[in-house]
């Protein structure tokens, strides 16, 4: 059976009528990690990353209603990815710790401790794996690698800074971002 992504449908959607990718977003239903947690999440946005013209990850943001872009942070969503292709969870981490630092500033204790929460919540991925972030507003972060928790934080500089690779104005996506933020409708 051929396992058709999600992304192709929006994609054919758009083509033909852009109220019907309006409906096909809208029908894009929630992963299942986040039924209990965030009951109410929506897609956002979504958008795909490329290095060097090659795809990296889709990445997907699930909010609830009266999420603000601005202060994301302090508002319950998640950010979804999932992979076009292999990346070791080691490299994962260390590309988040540098962008991470294009966001804010954070001293080296910070950082080793960062790095060593994301080499444990971020395994090597494959094709098709998804790993989900799940920011609760309040600090709390949660990792699921394929629907199961790999690793938990409490630290909103670590929430505000991680997930500002890809929400802050900061961020070295700036396409990406206003996809994630529907900004570009």
């Amino acid at each position: 059976m051929i396992r058709r992504r999600p992304w192709v449908r929006l994609a054919a959607a758009a083509t033909l009528n852009p109220l019907a990718m309006l409906q096909a977003i809208a029908d894009t239903p929630a992963p299942a990690e986040l039924r209990d947690t965030l009951p109410q999440a929506r897609l956002q946005g979504s958008g795909v990353l490329r290095f060097f013209g090659l795809r990296v990850y889709e990445a997907r943001l699930w909010t609830a209603p009266g999420f603000e872009a601005d202060s994301y942070s302090r508002h319950p969503f998640a950010l979804e990815l999932i992979y076009d292709r292999r990346l070791e969870g080691q490299a994962i981490a260390e590309r988040s710790v540098a962008e991470m630092r294009r966001v804010g500033s954070f001293d080296e204790a910070q950082g080793k401790r960062w790095l060593g929460l994301m080499t444990q919540a971020f395994p090597d991925v494959v094709a098709t794996d998804r790993l989900l972030g799940l920011n609760n507003g309040q600090g709390d972060v949660s990792f699921f690698h394929n629907g199961k928790l790999t690793a938990r934080i409490v630290d909103a500089d670590y929430a505000r800074l991680f997930f500002g690779i890809w929400l802050a104005r900061q961020s070295s996506a700036p396409a990406l971002r206003e996809s994630l933020l529907g900004l570009g409708r």
